[in-house]
């Protein structure tokens, strides 16, 4: 999928014919289904994030013999300028939800941490959005696919750490949702995996302090602090407590 600027514009025109460049946030696009156009497609999978093109298609390879009218007329040769704000390419990753399991199975671990790495991005673009619930579902939707059983304690350090990163942000997009109790859930889990995460300690104080269990939130801001006792952000929620 990506994010893109785009302005189309019919041959001698000034006039745009369609844009979406007044949108504060462009939302992402997936090519083949949201972009159809095929010239359009084609031009975007030269890109990269950040750059800019310009490109002409003639009728073949924009809206055909027919137009689309009453915008385009026939054999209309068109041009848009595009802006690539984003890009996280989706493909594997779809691929592999669309199996069964049992083929999930039989897929090289390093090919399911790719997959899951690719949905936890997701779930960060949509978090960035403020799409929170759409970021949660990507983040389970990456957990979901980290629980087999490792065949060397090397595997086992590398699904840890994929592992880690995704309950943390899980545990930050449900103190987001203003859910707490699940926020403190994926904490904990998190800190299964490395006790002194500062980060982990720091989204379960927060999340007892929501749920008014102050001792708990206590032990656990303190715990930060000892690891991190310059953050700015563990010694305010502890000023709270004061």
């Amino acid at each position: 999928g990506c994010t893109v600027k785009y302005t189309g514009y019919l041959e001698h025109w000034d006039e745009p014919f369609c844009t979406n460049c007044y949108s504060k946030s462009p939302g992402l696009m997936k090519l083949g289904k949201d972009i159809t156009l095929g010239g359009l497609e084609i031009g975007l999978l030269t890109m990269k994030k950040g750059e800019v093109a310009r490109f002409v298609f003639t009728p073949d390879y924009a809206y055909g013999r027919q137009g689309c009218p009453p915008l385009i007329p026939p054999n209309a040769t068109v041009m848009f300028e595009v802006e690539v704000l984003d890009f996280l390419d989706s493909d594997e990753s779809d691929t592999f939800f669309e199996l069964t399991a049992e083929q999930q199975d039989t897929f090289p671990l390093q090919k399911v941490l790719k997959v899951a790495d690719t949905e936890r991005e997701f779930g960060n673009y949509l978090y960035r959005k403020r799409h929170f619930e759409g970021a949660k579902d990507r983040y389970k939707r990456a957990f979901s696919i980290l629980g087999r059983s490792p065949s060397s304690e090397a595997e086992q350090c590398q699904i840890d750490a994929s592992k880690l990163l995704v309950l943390l942000n899980l545990s930050l997009t449900y103190l987001k949702l203003e859910r707490p109790a699940q926020a403190l859930a994926y904490g904990e889990k998190a800190l299964e995996i490395d006790q002194r995460n500062a980060k982990a300690l720091f989204r379960c104080g927060q999340a007892c302090l929501c749920m008014t269990e102050y001792e708990k939130a206590r032990d656990f801001l303190v715990r930060a602090q000892h690891i991190q006792p310059f953050n700015h952000d563990i010694n305010n929620e502890l000023k709270k407590l004061a």
